[in-house]
């Protein structure tokens, strides 16, 4: 019987409130948890919808390099917004991370009350592997 083990990523930089990883691997499969537009010295998010977007950024890439990834490794990714209409400033950063139109991961952009001072989150699943196949 092949038993595969899950294991925990941390990022440097990055991390939850709660006792959770930021993110989880089994396999080729690596799913992330909730990531948010802080300032990884001192966790206070980003003061506009601008600076929370590069910060989150910056923390799916510090992710995926900690999960020994590439962001082109990353398949599918969720982001939830406190005001839709302010997607212009989310997809000035997904074009700087994916600029190749034909190898952009999925994405699902739903809003959503959000808490804290948090404009925007977001989650994602990645196939490790997967932009080398």
């Amino acid at each position: 019987m092949n038993i595969t083990k899950r294991k925990s990523i941390y990022a440097e930089g990055f991390s939850h409130k709660n006792p959770i990883p930021a993110a989880s691997q089994i396999g080729s499969m690596v799913f992330s948890g909730s990531i948010q537009g802080t300032d990884p010295a001192t966790g206070a998010y980003g003061s506009t919808i601008e600076e929370q977007s590069r910060l989150m950024f910056d923390h799916v890439k510090r992710i995926c390099h900690a999960a020994g990834l590439e962001p082109t490794d990353i398949i599918k990714m969720h982001v939830w917004m406190n005001d839709r209409s302010q997607r212009a400033a989310l997809n000035k950063e997904w074009l700087a991370l994916f600029p190749d139109p034909e190898s952009r991961p999925a994405r699902h952009t739903m809003q959503a009350s959000l808490d804290g001072g948090k404009l925007l989150e977001c989650d994602f699943i990645a196939v490790k592997g997967g932009s080398h196949a």
